[in-house]
């Protein structure tokens, strides 16, 4: 009899434990399923990327060559090759490339846009903060004063890192705008600070003197020839190394000396 109820509630157990698993099975196949996916979306996400920046490296680098080949056309294809590939470092110098070299042609509205999305796109704040001022220099002698001191005096503040250029390029703004006291109070302030580069802080005592002489117009268009000079070649900035966007930018921002 004993043997009976054993053999009874073993069979009881038995089904319980089916019922169970019955119960059970279906979540984990779904949990199985889910994980399955994600392990597939990420595989495939890192391949993506892989594509992605072996193409924007290629495209860079071919932008650089045609640089030095003296080929304009050729390189600002290549760098917009890279610039669309979708890594985000190459992005950010690839925009930037493609706006120096708009600015060597003389087209400075078109510049200042893609430094813009050289900002937008940059991996970090001292990338980013090139450039905008940049993009601020780009079209100095073209946008009204209200333009140009709204992109410039954020970049004044002494914690980002080219205030000193962006609070020259905003005196010479100020000087264009014919605000020669303003002007003349930002070059005081610029060629007073300690560590100030000794050619800008020439270029703000010459800006006083003409402004202390009564012939701020002389300053005025000084500046204006400043601006009108051919600018530098494009920087051929190398990515840093695995393209991650961390290391520092030159710190000389081109153009920066108009």
């Amino acid at each position: 009899m004993v043997d009976l109820f054993e053999e009874v509630e073993e069979q009881l157990r038995s089904d319980r434990y089916l019922t169970l698993a019955r119960q059970i099975a279906p979540w984990l196949t779904g949990l199985f399923a889910v994980v399955l996916v994600a392990w597939a979306g990420y595989w495939g996400y890192k391949i993506y990327q892989d594509r992605n920046l072996a193409v924007a490296s290629s495209e860079y680098q071919q932008g650089v060559d045609a640089l030095g080949q003296n080929d304009p056309t050729g390189a600002f294809s290549h760098f917009e090759a890279a610039a669309k590939a979708g890594a985000p470092a190459y992005k950010a110098l690839a925009l930037m490339q493609e706006g120096d070299l708009r600015q060597t042609a003389g087209k400075g509205d078109e510049a200042a846009k893609l430094f813009d999305q050289a900002a937008a796109a940059s991996p970090n704040h001292i990338f980013a903060d090139l450039n905008r001022l940049k993009a601020a220099l780009a079209i100095m002698d073209t946008a009204p004063f209200t333009q140009m001191q709204a992109r410039l005096a954020p970049l004044t503040d002494t914690k980002r890192p080219y205030w000193l250029f962006a609070k020259e390029a905003l005196a010479m703004a100020e000087l264009q705008a014919g605000k020669t006291a303003e002007a003349r109070r930002d070059c005081s302030a610029i060629s007073l600070t300690i560590g100030v580069p000794d050619d800008m802080a020439k270029r703000c005592q010459m800006v006083m003197a003409l402004v202390d002489s009564g012939d701020a117009p002389s300053a005025i268009a000084a500046v204006k020839v400043a601006a009108t000079l051919p600018p530098p070649a494009p920087d051929t900035v190398a990515p840093p190394p695995g393209a991650d966007g961390q290391g520092a930018p030159p710190q000389s921002p081109a153009g920066a000396d108009q």
